[in-house]
């Protein structure tokens, strides 16, 4: 089971790093290789996922203990 997710969001150029294992989250500064790649493809709007199954973008956290998604 993954361990670490890399998460991009629109309108956001930079990429977070997500350690669920130890309960963090970072900026990455610079990504290299495939990353990189994959990277530069959501400049024009392209979205790529791998091994996540649910993934929801809200406001605040609040929402989500709340239990709403924003639509």
């Amino acid at each position: 089971m993954a361990k670490v997710v890399v998460i991009g969001i629109p309108g956001e150029s930079g990429l977070w790093l997500a350690d669920l294992g130890n309960g963090t989250v970072r900026a990455l500064n610079s990504v290299t290789g495939e990353l990189a790649s994959v990277n530069a493809l959501r400049r024009p709007g392209s979205v790529f996922v791998k091994n996540v199954d649910l993934a929801v973008a809200v406001s605040a956290a609040d929402e989500v203990f709340a239990g709403h998604m924003d639509g």
